[in-house]
């Protein structure tokens, strides 16, 4: 990993950050991956590359994207107007997983946030993913409220 490096994400890495979110028994029920992308994915690419509040950043290591997340920047009044850094979609590539690139990229994403003026850093995961959980929490993540969802 000497040469890894994080950067913004750029449209022609979709393909990759697709086949990533793609790639467990969850992401295949939910991703539909092709060639070109689905539209779908290229207007949500586009929004969140729009708005200053979103970032979807990779990892790449020798030219190859090897790990991928979104930040979502979250003002809010509670707290004292505390800003919040909302991580999702973390993905490593199949062939890079154990390597520690997990861990390098939670250290470099929590530096953006708190660089953006952020508080508290908060992501949420699938209850079926317990291995992620687990990580989360030897990263220091504390299950300190409950998380809940309405698909519309």
């Amino acid at each position: 990993m000497t040469d890894l490096h994080f950067r913004r994400a750029q449209a022609n890495d979709l393909p990759a950050i697709i086949a990533m979110l793609a790639d467990d028994a969850l992401g295949q029920t939910r991703e539909r991956v092709s060639d070109p992308p689905d539209p779908a994915y290229t207007d949500a690419f586009d929004a969140i590359d729009a708005d200053p509040n979103q970032l979807l950043a990779v990892a790449e290591g020798g030219g190859v994207v090897l790990g991928c997340l979104q930040i979502s920047f979250i003002p809010g009044l509670s707290r004292m107007g505390l800003w919040r850094g909302q991580i999702e979609s973390v993905r490593i590539a199949s062939n890079a997983r154990g390597e520690g690139l997990g861990r390098v990229m939670f250290e470099w994403a929590i530096n953006v946030c708190r660089e953006r003026g952020c508080g508290l850093v908060q992501l949420t995961s699938d209850k079926q993913r317990t291995d992620a959980i687990a990580f989360y929490e030897r990263l220091g993540f504390k299950a300190s409220h409950e998380g809940l969802k309405l698909a519309l």
